[in-house]
């Protein structure tokens, strides 16, 4: 019950990065939160599997960290491929 922390945590960063990164009209809306809240849910489960509670600092601090580094890496990345795929099918169709 307590990864149900960690996943919400998780979806309120990547909701947090699809407003502040640019390019949000390519990408969907829930794509970020749910990339954020695998990403902590992958975390969270390996630390508690490795004995860290919740009273843990640890556990807390890379629930933030993860997220955040996969979501601010993965939405760029997604969105300057998907604008030049949109560009090479603009030109292959003449548009």
């Amino acid at each position: 019950m307590q990864i149900l922390l960690g996943l919400i945590l998780g979806a309120v960063i990547g909701l947090a990065a699809h407003f502040t990164l640019p390019h949000r009209e390519v990408r969907g809306a829930a794509l970020a939160p749910l990339a954020g809240a695998a990403a902590a849910a992958v975390v969270w489960t390996a630390l508690t599997w490795m004995g860290f509670g919740v009273d843990a600092p640890v556990l807390w601090l890379v629930a933030v960290l993860a997220p955040a580094a996969t979501v601010f890496a993965l939405l760029p990345l997604l969105s300057r491929a998907r604008l030049s795929r949109d560009a090479a099918d603009r030109a292959r169709l003449g548009l």
